[in-house]
């Protein structure tokens, strides 16, 4: 059997009387400790080497192995395993190595305070990470509980929630939970103007005025929602190529020629940390991605002045591509040898001699083959009639 010589642990506000007897004695018995301030600071009762997280953080994983061999317990916030620090240090050492001790999560503490059931809840985090990726979250009703990455994380959402219609929306913050210095606010997002400690766990119910922004994560959105030059994927359009590309949980688009990002930006809306990288030759267009990303809460997009073929080096294999431009038998030829098994590849045209080189790429790869063609209805003086868009031919196949 492998040791376990690496115990995480989970730690509250309550220190080290709020954990399970077996695990106070695995804290007690540590001979290196690392973490934050604030879990040394709740642990000081234990005489062990402290070691604080490394900067930069990606440089755990070498402080975590250079003292193999001894009895290491990592501290973290809660439960190590959501949206913690155990996730990353299982992915990099061997699970076997690693012994996990939870502890109630934020999540949990804040859903018992609001008195709200977790599976009718959203539970997310910008600890660290961008705070605009709440903002696909904000629909009507919604109840979100966020891990939040300072004291001013809480003003800053209320003002997403405000721009888009939310103001309404009820706000509580809590810091402390389960400690003797817990501390709750309470709020609307349009009057919010609370002072919070940095550390902070915050609950929003989402309430719409009547003009609110309703955006769905399920992909078609309107393309009034993008700022665009007027050559983008259009929306029927897009749910289509979105269909076929399927998003999925931490799975990588190549989105080439992104123009305005409009697919790229669905996918990573319609899956949990879906990434995207957009290839865009046009800096105009790239500008238009980035704040497209931002407005509509992707801003992790990746954006990269080039084009296909000859810019299709070193990046990470795909598990999906879209060709939206660039299109070509030397660009079909990278992707496809790029793509990871079961990936996905689709690929619009609407000139007759994009259309040529589909139509000869599915006679010799198989695939489906479907022309799209889409009718609005517009106005025609004082009365109504149905205006086309140009028809677009679309291959799509899945790699086995």
């Amino acid at each position: 059997m492998t040791n376990r010589w690496l115990h995480i642990v989970g730690i509250g506000e309550d220190g080290l009387d709020g954990l399970a007897p077996a695990t106070r004695a695995t804290v007690e018995a540590a001979e290196i400790i690392i973490g934050g301030d604030r879990h040394h600071k709740l642990s000081a009762a234990v005489t062990a080497a402290r070691v604080a997280w490394p900067s930069p953080f990606d440089a755990l994983i070498d402080t975590l192995l250079s003292h193999k061999g001894k009895r290491v317990v990592v501290l973290a916030t809660g439960d190590p395993l959501w949206y913690s620090v155990g996730a990353r240090i299982g992915r990099a050492i061997n699970p076997e190595e690693i012994t996990y001790h939870p502890q109630l999560s934020a999540f949990q503490l804040a859903a018992a305070r609001m008195g709200w059931s977790l599976p009718d809840v959203e539970t997310l985090t910008v600890h660290g990470r961008p705070v605009a990726q709440v903002i696909p979250a904000i629909q009507p009703g919604n109840k979100l509980l966020i891990l939040t990455t300072g004291a001013e994380t809480p003003a800053e959402i209320c003002t997403f929630l405000m721009d888009r219609g939310y103001g309404g929306s009820q706000v509580t913050v809590i810091a402390a939970m389960a400690g003797p210095s817990e501390e709750r606010f309470d709020g609307t997002a349009k009057d919010w103007a609370h002072s919070v400690p940095a550390f902070n766990t915050m609950a929003v119910h989402c309430i719409a005025r009547p003009d609110a922004t309703v955006l769905s994560r399920t992909p078609g959105l309107p393309d009034s929602a993008f700022d665009h030059d007027g050559t983008m994927t259009k929306q029927e359009v897009r749910a289509t190529t979105l269909a076929k590309l399927m998003p999925m949980r931490d799975a990588l688009l190549w989105d080439i020629g992104t123009g305005c990002g409009s697919v790229a930006i669905e996918w990573m809306r319609a899956a949990p940390e879906a990434r995207a990288i957009g290839l865009e030759k046009r800096a105009d267009r790239r500008a238009l991605a980035a704040a497209n990303a931002q407005t509509l809460g992707t801003p992790k997009l990746e954006i990269i002045d080039g084009q296909a073929p000859d810019d299709l080096v070193n990046l990470p294999a795909p598990d999906a591509v879209f060709i939206g431009g660039g299109l070509s038998e030397e660009t079909f030829a990278k992707v496809w040898s790029a793509l990871k098994p079961f990936g996905r590849l689709v690929a619009n045209a609407v000139t007759l001699e994009s259309e040529a080189l589909l139509i000869d790429l599915h006679a010799r790869h198989g695939g489906d083959l479907v022309k799209i063609m889409v009718n609005r209805a517009e106005p025609v003086g004082p009365k109504t009639g149905w205006r086309a868009l140009m028809p677009v031919t679309q291959w799509s196949l899945m790699k086995r």
